[in-house]
């Protein structure tokens, strides 16, 4: 498995925001990772990134245990959380030069790819500008290009369509079924069930840091009990479900 999650939990003060939480993507795939506001999406995947260290529990990237070998998880993985927060005195060029010597990309393949990456995204008349005086969508397509950049064989992304548009968000769901086609791992949180129902080969459904299901669309509809339902519907079930019962 590329990353492996084993009875997570990740506590802040008396607040528990996962619970135990298990759960294991493959190569290849591109998994969706939904829930409400307060599920517990952004701890995982920091934890994933090596940002926060759990209570308990472990997890791995490609074996590497993230608290245990965090370099070498480190090194297998790029992260773009929801508000990336990048070097602002650098212009969008600077920025990505930088991203591309860090991640020792060879510079050949390095002009290749940023060829193709500012093409997809439409950045070529913001390379030469600072990035502080960039939109936050540009911003956030800069942030997307630099993960894409290194073809990590691992990409966790919080939200990554927040701040795209329409363009800019097809391109990035053309570019991560290409990175999964090529054998990488896409794992990303999303409030847009419809982007997931239509990109994702899995998707897992949290609340209260809890995993409620995780399988494909036709797994889930097949447990849900209707074989047309939408994600939509199957995740309000669940999710309104596990609100709703005592604690």
């Amino acid at each position: 498995m590329a990353i492996t999650i084993e009875r997570l939990v990740k506590r802040y003060g008396a607040v528990e925001a996962l619970r135990g939480l298990s759960l294991e993507v493959r190569a290849g795939e591109v998994f969706g990772f939904l829930g409400p506001n307060g599920a517990g999406k952004t701890t995982t995947l920091r934890i994933l990134a090596g940002l926060l260290r759990p209570t308990a529990g472990r997890a791995w990237i490609d074996g590497h245990d993230v608290t245990r070998e965090p370099r070498l998880a480190r090194a297998a993985l790029t992260f773009v959380p929801e508000t990336p927060h990048l070097f602002e005195g650098l212009t969008g060029a600077e920025f990505l030069a930088f991203i591309g010597d860090l991640y020792r990309v060879p510079p050949a393949c390095q002009h290749q790819r940023l060829a193709e990456l500012v093409d997809q995204f439409e950045l070529s008349q913001y390379l030469g500008q600072a990035i502080g005086r960039l939109s936050h969508g540009t911003r956030q397509k800069l942030a997307l290009a630099a993960a894409l950049l290194p073809a990590p064989p691992n990409l966790l992304l919080d939200e990554p369509t927040v701040g795209l548009d329409p363009p800019a968000a097809y391109a990035l769901k053309t570019l991560l079924r290409r990175h999964a086609a090529a054998g990488g791992t896409v794992f990303f949180s999303t409030h847009i069930l419809e982007l997931a129902e239509g990109l994702c080969d899995r998707v897992a459904i949290l609340d209260h840091g809890q995993l409620l299901a995780c399988g494909t669309l036709g797994e889930l509809r097949c447990s849900h009990g209707d074989p047309t339902a939408s994600l939509e519907a199957i995740f309000l079930a669940l999710t309104r479900h596990e609100r709703a019962a005592p604690r």
